[in-house]
């Protein structure tokens, strides 16, 4: 049926990428959820959990959500679940106590480490480096104009 859609010759060659850019979203996403099940997170989970590792220090819970790939309501719920899971730790600033921190444990860095990214990575296999480099680029250039202007 995705198929049929996407040869019919009413749509856009620019709702075409646009269809296919969240087929293959999703389907990333789905695939990320099936490798991450066994370590019971969710693709978003990892995702704060790969960005408190990089920022390798607590930051606040504001900085976590400006910088998930998925912006989410349920980042503070997200981010609960992980504490309960203790592969993270919070604390509230001495001097503002709105100002909630968050840092990654050493569970959490344990986790990440087990964690055999590359089966996910694996999916663009099919890809040519330099394919992978052109898809880059122009889902860069999209991303910045997105930035610049949001609507």
């Amino acid at each position: 049926m995705k198929e049929q859609l996407l040869i019919s010759d009413t749509i856009s060659e620019k709702m075409k990428a646009i269809f296919l850019l969240k087929i293959t979203a999703n389907w990333l996403e789905s695939v990320g959820n099936e490798l991450l099940k066994k370590y019971q997170i969710t693709i978003q989970q990892y995702n704060i959990l790969r960005i408190l590792r990089g920022a390798g220090e607590a930051i606040t819970v504001q900085t976590v959500k400006e910088r998930m790939i998925e912006r989410s309501p349920n980042t503070t719920r997200l981010m609960d679940k992980l504490i309960a899971k203790k592969l993270i730790d919070r604390t509230r600033c001495e001097n503002d106590r709105r100002v909630v921190y968050v840092k990654i444990n050493k569970n959490g860095l344990s986790l990440l480490n087990k964690i055999p990214i590359e089966n996910y990575e694996k999916h663009l296999d099919i890809l040519k480096e330099e394919e992978i480099q052109t898809i880059n680029q122009i889902l860069f250039k999209l991303i910045k104009k997105h930035e610049n202007n949001t609507v």
